[in-house]
Formats: structure tokens, sequence, C-alpha cells
């Protein structure tokens, strides 16, 4: 019987927990050579660019199957440049949280196997998931069949439902939002293809405009930030938020200050949402993480975006033009198939509204960088979408809309951040599974107003396809 070769390439970031990262990457490779693989590779976690090139050179080698491990989220530079010219379908297993409840996201591999996922299927790849850690007995079923030639299928993607809204009321609330303009701070962070966008498409489909301001210009404008201002700043937040008295003075003074310009250059330019480059240079440089200044914007009424996602922006102020109130930007994060309930998250700039206990939402340090200001609470419960506008692979000059449904429920803040656990109406696995190979962005927009039926219509009338679960 031949031996079949495989490849693991194990990718992970340093501000996750690496440790805990290296020993599930060496699991995987024991796993698989339990069953049988020759297994060829880096010995170590792929993190530098001088790793990527080691990695590169084992792909030169004849291999049977590329298993890449998201031994902790990482960017999708690496996948991009190892695997984007390559005929088969890459393997990306990713494994589930092991901290415990409250804790920070130890791994966030599920989201890194879907942002590899989307930068793969937009260059024209294709991608298969696996999800579990190396002891499940699903998750050795699914690598042995894998290792004899079946790879898990991608799932259909499915078509939208009937039910539609009133189209006038929909055609209006669309020439509302025309002529709207997302601010801009800074690019798209390296590796995350989400957060890239054609302006062209965006202002001839939905009449959607982008005012840019650089990273350099905007900590300008913080650093020019009156004391006086601050101060007043510091003090209104505080009386909002009470846990900000229990942190580093510092960090929430440069906190409000982060707050007042970005303020102040939203209402100068009269943005209708505003996106932001939140890492790195904001805690590297500036030092403080602009969290919960996004958040308190949201607050006042501007739907916030971090990592600078504009298509995120622009399904959240479709969303708000539908009727669909306070939305959230959200990572998929977890998956319970038995509970068939996915674990949505992010690092802590939603608006206090949208808490679980508003009167609790509390202010925290950020859970990666150990630096304020982020937001540490439950979103609120209750019936969702998520919704989320993005490039359609089979057509440049479009958008395509991805809609899934389902309930917040009653739960612990699983991750330190905003975190909801949301049991879907449709099959749990199945959407994952969906979200990766399908090529969709790591992040989706959580609304707590049913749409749904105004979403469709909107796309009927925008031409775009809906793919809802």
């Amino acid at each position: 019987m031949t031996t079949v070769r495989v490849a693991v390439i194990p990718t992970a970031r340093p501000t996750f927990v690496v440790d805990v990262a290296r020993r599930r990457a060496e699991d995987a490779r024991d796993t698989l050579r339990d069953l049988g693989a020759e297994v060829v590779g880096p010995g170590d976690l792929v993190m530098t660019p001088e790793d990527v090139e080691h990695a590169a050179d084992t792909l030169q080698e004849d291999v049977d199957l590329v298993v890449h491990v998201c031994a902790s989220f990482s960017d999708a530079n690496p996948a991009l440049e190892l695997y984007a010219d390559r005929d088969e379908p890459i393997l990306l297993w990713s494994f589930r949280e092991p901290g415990p409840v409250g804790d920070r996201l130890w791994l966030n591999s599920l989201c890194g196997a879907n942002l590899i996922g989307h930068a793969l299927v937009r260059a024209g790849a294709a991608v298969r998931l696996v999800y579990g850690d190396p002891d499940e007995p699903q998750v050795r079923e699914t690598l042995r069949r894998a290792l004899g030639g079946e790879l898990p299928p991608a799932p259909d993607l499915p078509a939208g439902h009937r039910a539609r809204a009133d189209v006038d009321e929909v055609r209006e609330s669309l020439d509302r939002l025309r002529g709207s303009t997302i601010g801009t701070v800074g690019d798209a962070p390296p590796g995350f293809t989400p957060s890239e966008y054609d302006p062209e498409v965006l202002e001839r489909l939905l009449g959607l405009r982008v005012e840019p301001l650089s990273i350099d210009e905007t900590f300008a404008r913080i650093r020019a930030v009156p004391d006086e201002e601050q101060r007043a700043e510091v003090a209104d937040a505080t009386a909002a938020r009470p846990s900000l008295a229990d942190l580093d003075p510092q960090e929430v003074s440069r906190h409000a200050a982060v707050t007042t310009a970005l303020r102040d250059h939203s209402a100068s330019q009269a943005v209708a949402a505003l996106a932001v480059r939140c890492w790195p240079e904001f805690p590297s440089q500036l030092g403080v993480c602009p969290c919960s200044s996004l958040s308190r914007l949201a607050d006042e009424g501007l739907p916030t975006q971090c990592e600078r996602d504009v298509y995120g922006a622009a399904t959240m102020l479709l969303l708000g033009a539908l009727g669909g109130g306070p939305t959230y930007l959200v990572d998929t994060v977890d998956l319970d198939a038995e509970r068939n309930i996915v674990r949505v998250w992010h690092c802590g700039s939603a608006a206090t509204e949208l808490a679980a206990e508003p009167r609790n939402a509390t202010q925290f340090v950020h859970c990666n960088r150990k630096i304020g200001v982020a937001g540490n609470f439950p979103l609120r419960t209750g019936p969702v979408v998520m919704a989320r506008l993005t490039e359609d692979p089979e057509d440049s000059n479009r958008l395509r809309l991805l809609i899934a449904s389902g309930e917040s429920i009653l739960a612990p803040n699983r991750f330190q951040g905003n975190s909801a656990d949301v049991h879907l109406d449709a099959d749990a696995t199945q959407f994952v599974h969906g979200l990766v190979t399908g090529g969709f962005p790591h992040h989706t927009v959580l609304a707590w107003t049913d749409v749904r039926p105004a979403l469709r219509t909107a796309a009927d009338l925008l031409g775009i396809p809906v793919i809802e679960w």
C-alpha cells in the first residue's frame, strides 16, 4: 500500500497562546502519522517571513495532500504565498478553543481558517475544512478519508428564501443610503483580504463613497486634542462607564483623546460610518487600543468597524437603512455542533446598548494587547440576523449577500471582549463549513431586528445573489 505524503504547515501569531498552539500542531502531526501518513514540513510554527520561505521549500517536493494547520489565528499572507497557485484543494484544520470561560481567545483558530479561506477562494484556489481537536474520533475519520483521497465536501451554498418586503419602501431606503460616506482610518491590515474593497463597485452599487484619513494624520489629530477637551471626555465617558475609573488613568486619557479626535473628524466629514485600522499602530505607537472609542461613537449613533472593514461598514449601513437598528461586527470563533451553536466575538468595540446588561457593560484592557481600553461584556440576547456584503467570485463587478438567522441565547461572556452564543436556525456545522469553503469574510454583522425580507428585496433591486442559511 502506497504511503500518503502530507505537507503539514502550521501557522500562528505570537499575540496568542503560542505554547498551546505549538502543542496542537505537534498533536496534528502525530495524528496524521498514526493514520499512516508520511508527514513533511516545518517542525515548528510558521510565524515569520523566513518561516514561510522554509515552508515553501517543503512544497517543492512531491506531496499528496497539503494540510494547513491553523495552530492559532494568523493573517492570510502566508497561505496566499504558499498555495495561491496550487491546483488541488487545501485542507484547513482549525481547533476548538481550549481556554476557560471568560478568558481571552487562546487560539482563535477557526477565525484564522475563515480568513485564509476568503483569501484563497478570492485568489481562485479551493479549500476544505476539518474542525476539531486531534483526539476527536470524527476528526480522525475525516483525516483518514482525506488520506484516501476523499476530502470533506464543500457545502452547497443555499439561495435566498422567498419572503420579500415592499419593493417601493426598500427602494426608498436604498435611495436614502445613496450619497452617504464611509470614513476610513489607515489601510487594510496586512493579510486581511476582507478589509480590501473596490470603490467603484461600492459607489455604483450602493452610492457609497469613501473618505480616507491616514494613520499619521489621525495620530496628529489625536495628539492635538486640547487638554481640557480630553479631561471633559474622560469625565463624560467615566460617568457613562464607571468601570473606566478602575483602569490606568494614562490609558483612559489616551482613550479619551482618540474618542474626541475620531468624533470631531467624523462630524466634520459628515461620515455615516467609520472603519478604523485598529492595530498594530494604535497599541504599538500610541499605547492605546481604540475599541472603547469605537464603542463610544457607536453609542452616539455612528456605526463603527474595526480592522478598516469597508464592506463591513457598507453592510451595517444597509442594515441600518432597512430598519436593522444598532449592529455589531463579529468573528465566528467557535462551533458547538451538538447544540447547533456558533459563538461570535470581537475584541470589545460593541455599543454598550448591545450588552446583555447595559448598566454592567464593563470596560477593561484589550484581550491580547493587555492595555486599555476595550469592552468586556456579553452581547444582548434575542433573535438575531447575521449578514455580510462581500465580493462575488463569479462576477468582479458586483457583490453578494450572506444572510443567516438564529437566537442569541443567555450565556456568560465566553471570551474576553464581546461574545454571544447564537443558536442558528440552519445547521451550524454546514454554516461554518460554508463560510470557509465558500470564501466568505471572517467578519459578519450581527443585528437584533429581523430585516431578512427587506434584505432579500434589496438584493433583488441591486441585482446581487443571496446566500442564505
